[in-house]
């Protein structure tokens, strides 16, 4: 039997009472008290488990879903004061926002807000959920947030741009509606992945990140209550070989309560497969053969459906339903394999930015992005600088488009501070082990990113030295490949260099993948120069790695409509030429993978010197989706025969 906080208070209060008369004991008492009572909060307000993510909400005929995203109710706590004065009893003087979005794009007034502000929505549970486990689940929060249930602390998570799921069950009173609060706070802070609140750096700016978009906040992916039975599937992993023109799926399920066995069945191709598995503990693995498998790829990218359910006897208790694709990933010294044949990565970095939604989730922009990839040329793009919305992966494994995942470790660097470094790491690892338990099932994703231009120290970007060869830089991100191959052995793995970066870091990715501006940050308006400069050092990485080499980023900011006769710096000519200079070079190099531009659209930054109107221009379309000249010529190039 569980005792309540305030059935514990009263008891303990009595203690005291009766204490009184005797000195000596006192101020042990009211210690013994005080820590008590705060322990058993902090127990109360646990930390959101990975375990919860791995299976994204489902609508069927054993589980149900509630999208209650929409307008909540929204207060700044500029003071701190909330948790004190109990604002998860109800806000007052609150205003609307939606969600899913960021509050900075929502209101004239808080734009630069980072601090802590509180967010209120009231729900119904259906009557019909009674039997069932039920869990809310949140798509992000940027950056930390705390949430209660009819003033109750459920849990916390720490981290933006991934999911974090809380069992709700015994906390919900039926017939009336529930209130859900959730504080959420984006604070710039040197420990936190990605850092900020630092003064100098590659990046002065305002507010002050150490990175190169702007920190929106909030609640900026939808908001979920769903039910699951009290004996169900936590978690699935779908893993795919080929072997000859045969598919091979592996499949790992895993449970909560006391089934004992399950059923699989595998459609596609005018063929069902079915399979049968039993748990040992509470895992169970079966391997379903697929003969003549229609594989997943580029032009092709079949989906299978796969069903799996739990049995107790004949009687069903649970079911889970995916699409899958059947393909392999795989690399050479030179290339990226797709089913075992070379491909050339054609695309883009990418943000999730738009004007009013800032990040926050907005389908139509979805699959606007989409439908530009495709007219483009384009089959791939990578998560720059954190993962997307899962509507992003699942858009990708029905269009053929081929994804590197990022986690939101961008603007590492190795100072002297210890404690500050592995913060980070440890926070880097819960991210990988996120990410991995959200996106394993994803065909479209071919590579983990574990890092984007991480520096040694945080002077500039000409760094003087290329060689890192202190071990705690090493050794960090040694230990973040080491956690992504644990977990998934059938992706690819990078961290994307910095220019004028250590060489070594980059020597530990499967694909070797750099950001490069010759002609742009250094070199200004030369782009001969900086081309030459660019195809010595691809020579250069490759003679000293023999791995593929994959360009992330190139690019110039492009002013939309500025022209010239000749080409020159911001205008639409300059860049097209930048873009041609950089693809000819590659195109001579038969151990380049992959050229990615940057940018696929212009996004918003924080404020700077060379951030014109708090914008990175870098674009080939404009941020409300236009094209300038760059994407008519990337068009022009990738789609001829």
């Amino acid at each position: 039997m569980t005792t309540s906080i305030s059935e514990y208070f009263i008891h303990l209060v009595r203690v005291i009472l009766n204490l009184l008369t005797m000195k000596k004991y006192l101020l042990f008492t009211l210690a013994y008290f005080a820590c008590a009572f705060f322990s058993l909060r902090a127990q109360n307000f646990k930390k959101a488990d990975i375990r919860d993510i791995g299976l994204f909400p489902q609508q069927n005929d054993f589980r149900n879903t509630l999208n209650i995203s929409g307008i909540w109710k929204f207060k700044k706590d500029s003071l701190g004061v909330g948790e004190k004065e109990h604002w998860e009893n109800g806000l007052s003087e609150s205003i609307p926002i939606a969600v899913p979005g960021s509050w900075n794009e929502q209101y004239e007034n808080i734009r630069d807000y980072m601090d802590i502000a509180w967010y209120e929505q009231n729900t119904f549970i259906p009557e019909s959920w009674k039997s069932q486990k039920i869990f809310l689940r949140f798509g992000s929060a940027n950056y930390a947030a705390k949430v209660w249930l009819n003033g109750k602390p459920i849990g916390f998570h720490e981290g933006g741009h991934l999911p974090f799921a809380f069992e709700i069950t015994n906390e919900i009173i039926w017939g009336t509606p529930n209130r859900i609060t959730v504080q959420v706070e984006n604070i710039l802070k040197p420990n936190r992945v990605p850092p900020g609140g630092l003064a100098g750096g590659m990046f002065s700016n305002n507010p002050p990140t150490n990175y190169d978009f702007f920190p929106y906040c909030g609640l900026e992916r939808p908001v979920w209550l769903y039910t699951v039975p009290q004996n169900y599937m936590s978690d699935i992993t779908v893993k795919t070989s080929i072997r000859d023109n045969n598919g091979s799926v592996l499949i790992n399920v895993r449970k909560e309560g006391i089934s004992k066995q399950g059923k699989i069945k595998l459609e596609g191709d005018g063929k069902v497969i079915e399979s049968s598995f039993s748990f040992t503990k509470n895992d169970a693995t079966a391997t379903v053969n697929v003969p003549g498998a229609h594989l997943w790829n580029l032009n092709d990218p079949y989906l299978y459906k796969l069903t799996i359910t739990l049995q107790e006897g004949k009687k069903t208790t649970d079911r889970y339903i995916m699409d899958i694709g059947i393909r392999t990933v795989s690399v050479t010294d030179k290339h990226i394999l797709l089913n075992g044949k070379p491909v050339f990565l054609k695309g883009f970095g990418k943000h999730e930015d738009f004007a009013v939604f800032g990040k926050g989730t907005a389908p139509p922009v979805i699959v606007k992005d989409y439908s530009l990839l495709k007219w483009i040329g384009a089959n791939s793009y990578r998560t720059s600088h954190y993962p997307y919305d899962e509507e992003y992966m699942n858009m990708a494994d029905k269009e053929g488009i081929l994804i590197i995942d990022e986690i939101p470790a961008v603007g590492l660097y190795f100072d002297n501070n210890l404690q500050l470094i592995n913060e980070r790491k440890e926070t880097c690892k819960q991210q990988i082990h996120e990410l991995v338990a959200r996106d394993k099932n994803h065909p479209s994703v071919i590579m983990w990113s574990l890092a984007n231009e991480p520096v040694a120290s945080r002077g500039s970007f000409n760094l003087s030295n290329k060689s890192a060869s202190d071990s705690v830089s090493l050794n960090f991100f040694r230990e973040l490949f080491q956690t992504v191959k644990t977990l998934d052995d059938t992706r690819l793995s990078t961290i994307v260099g910095l220019q004028n970066g250590p060489d070594e870091w980059l020597g530990l990715s499967d694909v070797i993948c750099i950001n490069r501006y010759y002609g742009w940050y250094t070199q200004n308006g030369d782009i001969a120069t900086g081309a030459k400069k660019l195809d010595a050092e691809l020579d250069h990485l490759y003679s000293t790695f023999h791995k593929p080499v994959m360009l992330t980023e190139f690019g110039t900011d492009t002013y939309p409509g500025m022209h010239d006769f000749q080409s020159e710096m911001f205008t639409e000519e300059y860049q097209v030429q930048f873009i041609k200079a950089y693809l000819d070079v590659a195109d001579s190099k038969d151990f380049v993978t992959g050229m990615h531009v940057w940018a696929f659209a212009d996004f918003k930054t924080a404020q700077g010197v060379i951030r014109f109107g708090g914008m990175n221009w870098k674009g080939v379309f404009t941020r409300d989706r236009k094209p300038k000249a760059a994407a008519f010529y990337l068009r022009s190039r990738w789609t001829r025969q």
